[in-house]
């Protein structure tokens, strides 16, 4: 292998830079505060650009939560400094370099010493360390050094530009005589002015300005870089044309969007004031807001973290769960409510959610290397498991378990392109031998399933029953639900829900409703309009002959949860139709009209048109398809696993 040669090693950068150009950057210096999420990338990223000197400084160590965005943090350097190892990688790619470090960071007392022969500055200072960042681009501009920043946003990047002769950092941000908290406000705002990232920013309880932390990305740090080295070799090589401050770049790699902003008086600007406004109720809310829960502390922990999304009626989640050991734990399901019309043939749905429990159970377990063991007992009237997860070699990770919290309800119309036969093919695979699947793929069974869907959803809501249970599944507080189904999820029309959730308090107001044709909207809303958008229905039966125990329905549950985990890998969106085998299911019960004992008995010929001699035999029926577009804004989460957790 031939020696190190700088000219060879930094050819492929000709054509986009002169080979006289190239040699220019062979005798520049940059100086990088901070060597951390966007600094350590900044410095290979010049490095590899041909770069020949740099200034750089951090005071800290890489720890584990590093690893997911810093270019230095690795298992192997763990507890290393990061000024050090960064150092040592940048020479791994180019041995020639001259390099200054400042292993204690930037302080006001160095900051002269390392800008000293600097031709430009990047910011790499951790975004809590507003005031020595100040000062780094103050004293920049004092002694004419150009200044770039690139703020990790989301999964995108903002980037300023400032000039010795243009607008400075403080014109800019506006930063001068404010408390701390509203100065970081003012940067994060300054960096990002049209808010890209808020539009994916799933979860706003982990920013956590007032213990100095907050979500940030490897995708986004990666970007910072690669635009620092695209701005850097327009500023070294005297190119011109730069865009600097007040104007921002904002590219979000996640949305696939492109902003430029022009702030001509910064953060002062009229809207960016307004922004702010809004900006300090928005964080004061957040410092009010619970916690994150911290990550699980052990195995038994991780695999109950993971499990705990297994679906269930109208989110009730009825298990909870009880550490016998490091690899034991007991799990009790609530015993069915016998008033609920939704728990028909003796709470059949939750020994089937039970069932999903568990294959959930023993998916998590494969994450952690173990396997699943036990026994059930149902000698209390009441389900209980008692369930071992001893380690054991050459258990492989169930492809699965990435799923697991994923997996949701989408009460929406779907894509009505045909299921592919590959996706079939993988669906049967999923769902096993043991019961019999059949498909309904033609207009002719949409439109029946639409029929049976519309008359159970009639049924339904006049029935007595089950209005209490609507009244405590529906969630109408904004956001998820831990406890239900956010009514933003429910399938019903934005101009529908205030509607029904005035009519929904009181039964006399839903009978009222009803009168005037509420049954029949909610009808057209839930079943018309997204059984004729979908790909495909599905019924799943036990074999002939198969006895209806709880140990067949738990099998049943785990081979059904395999099903919809399989469903979500392939990008196929589900809605299961249980209020369809609730109506059918009926027929014989007492019931306080006539008119609704019609119901169940139309509703039951129908699904045995359907499904032939195996109606009796049903225990799933579902749509499915592909969806739309992006997964619905709200969704049904979970319950922490500390509220999960006891008898």
């Amino acid at each position: 292998m031939r020696p190190f040669d700088y000219h060879a090693a930094f050819s492929r950068n000709l054509g986009w830079v002169r080979a006289e150009e190239q040699d220019s950057l062979r005798g520049r210096r940059v100086a990088i505060a901070g060597m951390g999420g966007v600094g350590g990338g900044h410095l290979i990223a010049l490095a590899r650009l041909g770069i020949g000197a740099f200034t750089i400084a951090d005071l800290d160590r890489f720890d584990v939560p590093n690893i997911n965005r810093q270019a230095g943090a690795f298992v192997s350097t763990l507890g290393q400094p990061k000024a050090e190892t960064l150092a040592a990688m940048a020479r791994d790619v180019n041995p020639e370099l001259r390099i200054r470090s400042f292993p204690n960071g930037v302080t006001p007392e160095n900051l002269d010493d390392f800008l000293e022969g600097a031709d430009l500055f990047v910011d790499g200072i951790d975004f809590f360390a507003i005031d020595i960042k100040r000062r780094a681009f103050a004293r920049c501009r004092e002694l004419g050094i150009p200044a770039l920043t690139a703020a990790p946003i989301g999964m995108g990047v903002g980037l300023l530009a400032f000039m010795p002769t243009g607008m400075s950092f403080e014109q800019y941000f506006r930063l001068e005589g404010h408390p701390e908290e509203e100065q970081y406000l003012r940067f994060l705002l300054g960096v990002a002015p049209r808010g890209l990232h808020r539009a994916y920013l799933v979860d706003p309880s982990y920013i956590d300005l007032a213990n100095h932390r907050g979500p940030s990305t490897g995708a986004a740090c990666l970007l910072c870089s690669g635009a620092i080295a695209a701005m850097a070799t327009r500023i070294l090589l005297l190119r011109g044309g730069v865009e600097a401050a007040p104007v921002h770049h904002h590219y979000d790699a996640y949305l696939q969007r492109f902003v430029a902003t022009k702030l001509r008086r910064g953060n002062d600007e009229p809207v960016q004031r307004l922004k702010l406004a809004v900006a300090r109720r928005q964080f004061a809310a957040m410092l009010r807001a619970p916690r994150p829960p911290e990550p699980p502390a052990t195995p038994m922990e991780a695999i109950l973290e993971a499990a705990r999304w297994a679906p269930s009626g109208d989110n009730v989640q009825p298990w909870r769960f009880e550490i016998l050991g490091e690899d034991a734990v007991r799990v009790r399901f609530d015993p069915h409510d016998p008033a609920n019309p939704y728990e028909y043939r003796g709470g059949e749905p939750s020994i089937l959610s039970a069932g999903m429990m568990l294959e959930a159970l023993r998916i998590a377990a494969t994450m952690q290397g173990r396997l699943m063991e036990g026994r059930l007992d149902e000698s209390t009237g009441r389900l209980v498991a008692e369930l071992r997860f001893p380690v054991a070699a050459g258990v492989e990770p169930d492809p699965l378990y990435a799923l697991l919290p994923l997996r949701s309800v989408d009460r929406r119309p779907y894509r009505r392109r045909p299921l592919l036969p590959r996706e079939r093919a993988a669906l049967e695979a999923a769902l096993g031998p043991g019961l019999e699947l059949r498909w309904h793929e033609d207009d002719a069974g949409r439109l029946a399933f639409a029929r049976l869907g519309a008359m159970a959803t009639r049924f339904r809501l006049r029935l007595p029953g089950a209005h209490a249970v609507h009244r405590s599944a529906i969630d109408w507080a904004p956001g998820n639900s831990r406890t239900g189904i956010p009514a933003g999820a429910t399938g019903l029309w934005r101009p529908t829900l205030p509607v029904m959730r005035w009519a929904i308090r009181d039964w006399r107001r839903m009978v009222a409703l009803n009168r005037l044709g509420g049954a029949h909207s909610a009808a057209l809303q839930l079943d018309w309009a997204t059984a004729l958008g979908s790909a495909a229905f599905f019924t799943v039966a036990l074999p002939e002959g198969a006895a209806r125990d709880t140990e067949g329905l738990l099998a049943a549950g785990a081979s059904l949860l395999r099903l919809w985990l399989t469903a979500t890998r392939l990008g196929l969106a589900m809605q299961p139709g249980i209020a369809v085998l609730l109506c059918a299911g009926m027929v014989g019960s007492e019931l306080p009209s006539q008119a609704l004992r019609r119901d169940v008995e139309r509703c039951a010929v129908g699904l045995r048109a359907l499904a032939g001699p195996a109606a009796d035999r049903l225990i799933f029926l579902a749509r499915i398809g592909e969806p739309k577009g992006a997964p619905p804004r709200q969704r049904s989460v979970r319950r922490p696993l500390a509220d999960l957790q006891g008898g």
